[in-house]
């Protein structure tokens, strides 16, 4: 037997932006986020990906796994947003992501809301 066949290979991440009618920008993340796979995440929410909107909410509900890489982006993300005059939030966030989140702190800083309309209307 081949020993690669056993080995761990982490799902891609996926994300796509869309606006919403109200110009807030919907960031979907599908996969896992780790350190081989936050790149596309990182550049999706950089101020100048953004074209000037600056609120974003990142809808969560395909995110099956988030190590600490995750939690710096989100951060450095807020950060980032916040300073520029703008907000991010988080939507929909799976439960085992969630407990990430809740143990880190993070939902103290960026809120997190239980589907993405509830986001947008926030």
């Amino acid at each position: 037997m081949d020993q690669t066949e056993n080995a761990y290979q982490p799902k891609g991440l996926e994300v796509t932006s869309a606006v919403a009618d109200d110009g807030v920008t919907v960031v979907s993340v599908s996969g896992e986020i780790d350190h081989n796979s936050a790149g596309p995440l990182v550049h999706a929410l950089e101020p100048d990906s953004l074209g000037g909107r600056l609120r974003v909410v990142v809808d969560m509900r395909q995110v099956t796994f988030m190590d600490s890489t995750g939690i710096n982006v989100l951060l450095s993300a807020h950060r980032d947003l916040d300073h520029a005059g703008g907000w991010l939030r988080l939507a929909d966030v799976q439960t085992s992501v969630m407990r990430i989140i809740d143990i880190v702190g993070v939902h103290h800083i960026i809120p997190c809301h239980s589907s993405l309309e509830d986001a947008l209307a926030a």
